[in-house]
């Protein structure tokens, strides 16, 4: 059995269901982040408006598990009981001091973090705010100190004009490159649902990151 075949079932294990997917806990504090559950966690993190409830709602096959709470929080959610999404607050100029601080606090401290996923607009392009964001995170893999790895999501392809589209990508991509040389491929994603652009590769991704790709019940 080829290796893509063999995530693909482990792909279906995780997300087969909507019913997978279960908010368990918020923590807008240090204190508040919930104790480990044993099982490998995954961040994703990005501006206002990069579309990530979207995303999260489509890649965990629930409708509103993501924008029905407070986007203040850390938001931890449960898939299938293998591994845990985590819906961090956003940054950029909407973002609080305070929860740049507890981002931090997670990133130092979770042993359980696996991979963390950092959304960019494709229509918007990267901004200052992503850029310090992406370097942050790369300093912090070059360190030798995390075992987590680091990838972009390109989100809202679909709102770029088509004839411009492979040029703003192709800036996008470079850009990542430039500010997180270790940074891995970029996932392309779509807003559109009926598309499904990106989806299975993220959810592909997530299961690899977590290292469930290599066993199966």
């Amino acid at each position: 059995m080829g290796s893509r075949t063999f995530s693909s079932r482990r792909v279906q294990d995780v997300f087969s269901s909507p019913n997978t997917a279960e908010f368990v806990a918020a923590a807008g504090s240090a204190s508040s982040i919930p104790r480990s559950m044993g099982l490998p966690e995954v961040v994703v993190t990005g501006r206002a408006n990069v579309g990530k409830s979207t995303l999260l709602n489509a890649v965990t096959k629930r409708r509103r598990l993501v924008a029905s709470r407070s986007y203040q929080n850390f938001e931890f959610l449960p898939l299938s009981r293998q591994l845990i999404l985590v819906d961090a607050p956003g940054y950029g100029h909407r973002g609080r001091p305070e929860w740049g601080q507890l981002f931090d606090h997670y990133l130092n401290t979770r042993r359980e973090l696996s991979r963390v996923y950092i959304l960019i607009n494709a229509k918007h392009g990267i901004n200052q705010a992503d850029k310090l964001m992406l370097q942050d995170l790369d300093q912090r893999i070059q360190s030798g100190l995390f075992r987590w790895t680091l990838q972009a999501i390109i989100t809202k392809a679909d709102l770029v004009p088509l004839e411009t589209l492979d040029t703003a990508i192709s800036s996008i991509k470079q850009s990542i490159f430039d500010n997180a040389p270790t940074c891995l491929p970029p996932i392309i994603t779509s807003s559109v649902k009926s598309t499904g652009l990106g989806i299975d590769d993220v959810r592909r991704s997530i299961v690899e990151a977590c290292g469930l790709a290599r066993s199966i019940r």
